[in-house]
This record gives structure tokens, sequence and C-alpha cells, in this order.
């Protein structure tokens, strides 16, 4: 499977919007966009990564920062080019759920990276563990407000609504302390999430637009508190945007939109059916219509053949990547995280 670069138009362009209602689906009831969703083994663990290697054209560095009551703790690791840095500073691609795409990288992306006109820092937002995908956490901290996540084999967990807390740990702690570690261009942040973390990404784009330049959801789970962002939030957002120049990448695996599961007697599948109720099937593509029509937003869309929830984790990060940075577009290789894409 080939996949070619999406270029980007000085104007909105929104590619394949019959299959973007597809992005409302992506909670698939036989292949949920939770933690067990994006891995088969949730306490699945990192091991060896690039912070643990060293490399000739990034250094990786790392820091922690707690929440003011000392309950949480998230654990950040910064990769600097080993370059001098541009006057303005570093262009700086976060990424959220940053302990599993930590795993996606190597150091032939790295050199790839750093072979770049202007490198990028990478900035990899993780939790305090070593697991890979932190559940619990990220459904606290990803989500705008409270919901319902479903939980194979019990009932569904209520909980989440940290993301506003979440963002103030981003521009009060993170940010200051990562300036200590690089210097970074304020016009050339690009935020990347997958599943919950996408949400993030677009209540971002919703609530603080100016925080980052470029906003890039993959599979993001517009399902989340009966699809409340497509609501309210998104109503403010476009009456407010006022021209704001904004770029904003949206990916979906076909595979998403296949409903595996239709046991009527099962909590998961009544779960789903309310929030088809709450956010029909043609949701995502009318929400993409209406961004098209934002003044200033950039937007780009594209769907993965083949793909489902969990690998598009790996597929859209690496999208993005070669979007923004201009690295070449790995998104068709294998995840790292399934111990068959060894390091060169």
């Amino acid at each position: 499977m080939k996949h070619t670069r999406t270029p980007l138009s000085p104007r909105t362009r929104v590619a394949t919007l019959a299959a973007a209602a597809g992005l409302l689906l992506a909670l698939q009831i036989g292949a949920m966009p939770d933690a067990a969703a994006q891995q088969r083994n949730p306490g699945q663990t990192i091991g060896e990564t690039i912070a643990d290697r060293s490399s000739a054209h990034y250094t990786v560095e790392r820091f922690s920062v707690s929440s003011a009551d000392g309950t949480r703790a998230w654990r950040v690791h910064v990769a600097v080019p080993k370059t001098p840095a541009p006057a303005g500073g570093f262009p700086a691609f976060w990424m959220l759920d940053g302990n599993a795409a930590l795993i996606e990288f190597d150091a032939v992306l790295l050199a790839e990276l750093a072979a770049q006109p202007v490198p990028h820092a990478l900035v990899f937002v993780g939790y305090e563990n070593a697991l890979r995908i932190d559940s619990e956490a990220r459904t606290r901290d990803y989500t705008p407000v409270a919901g319902e996540r479903p939980v194979r084999g019990g009932a569904p967990v209520i909980g989440g609504g940290g993301a506003d807390a979440m963002l103030e740990t981003i521009e009060r702690a993170i940010r200051p302390e990562l300036a200590r570690h690089v210097a970074t261009d304020p016009t050339q942040q690009t935020l990347w999430g997958h599943s919950l973390a996408g949400l993030f990404a677009l209540h971002t784009l919703y609530t603080r637009t100016g925080a980052f330049d470029t906003y890039a959801a993959g599979s993001p789970s517009l399902w989340w508190g009966d699809g409340a962002l497509l609501g309210a939030p998104e109503q403010r957002f476009v009456a407010n945007n006022a021209g704001h120049p904004v770029r904003v990448l949206l990916g979906l695996g076909e595979g998403e939109r296949q409903v595996a599961h239709r046991d009527l007697s099962d909590p998961r599948v009544q779960v789903h059916l309310r929030r088809i109720e709450a956010a029909p099937a043609d949701s995502a593509q009318r929400l993409a219509e209406r961004l098209a029509e934002v003044d200033g937003l950039d937007v780009s869309y594209r769907e993965f053949p083949g793909l489902t929830h969990g690998p598009m984790f790996r597929a859209s990060l690496m999208w993005a990547l070669h979007v923004v940075t201009g690295v070449a577009d790995h998104s068709d290789t294998p995840s790292r995280a399934d111990g068959v894409a060894p390091d060169h």
C-alpha cells in the first residue's frame, strides 16, 4: 500500500468528505477506541526507546511535572536536534500519549528529521510510568466533559472531563520547563493526538486556537460525551475564530467505519446506540464541511485503506510528521509496538 503526500492549498480543502462520517464511528463496537483497542495488552510497557539510545542527530532529555495537589504526574521527553537553533527557535512537534509515541521512532527516522532544512524539536507528553497507554489517566486528561468509556466484560466507566486542567498543565508547567531544555518557535507548534487524544487536539483548537498552529487528530473520539464537541464548542469556535490561520489534519482508518458487534444486549452496544442518536452518522461529514467554511482554516482529511483504530495510532502520527516536517511518509509501515519493526 502506497500513500501519497496530501498537498495543502492556501484555502481549506477537505478530501473524501463522504468517508469523513466514519470519524464519528471510531468507537466501533468490535474495536472500541479506548486503551484496549489501541493495544491488546493494556499492561504493555514501552521497553527500550530512542530515549535510552545515543543518537548522532538528537539529544533526548526528560523532565517531569506534577499537578498542584501532587496527585498527578506527567513525564515529558524532549528530542533536541544537534544543530544550532534558528534565530526564532526550532519548530516543535508535540505528541500526546507520549510513552506510546516514543516507540514509533527509531534512528533512521531521527536522521530523516535532522536532515530537513529546519529540524523539529520533538515533545513527547506522557505519564510518569512505563505503560505504553495509561487508560485511566488519558480518559481523565483528554476529555473535555465527563462521559462513558465502555470496558470489555464490565459496565461502562463514567469519568473524564479534565481537558481544561490538562491544557493548564501544558501552558503553565510543561511549556515553561520545555523552554529550559530547548528554544522553540512559538509560531511553529504542532499538536498531534490519536483517539481521545485526537479529541483533545480538537478541543484545544476550539478553545485555545493560538496555542498551536497545526492540530493533527487521528481517529478523534467525536463520540465522547454523546458528541458534546459537535455542539456548542464548535459553534463558539466557528463564530469567534475570526480568520486566525490554523492548519487541521484529520485522519481515519477505513476499517473504523465497520461495526462488527451487533449484540443489542451488550451494554457497550447500548452505549454506542445512544451516541449515534446524539451524534448522527453524518455528523463528522457536516463538521468537516463547516470547518471548511471557517476563514483561516486549512483542513486536510485522509482515510487510510484497510486500517482499524489501533494501527491508526502510528499511521496518523507518521502522516502528520510527513505533512508538517517534510520527512517521507511512513504511515504504511508497521508499528514498532508490535515488535515487527526493528530499529535500522
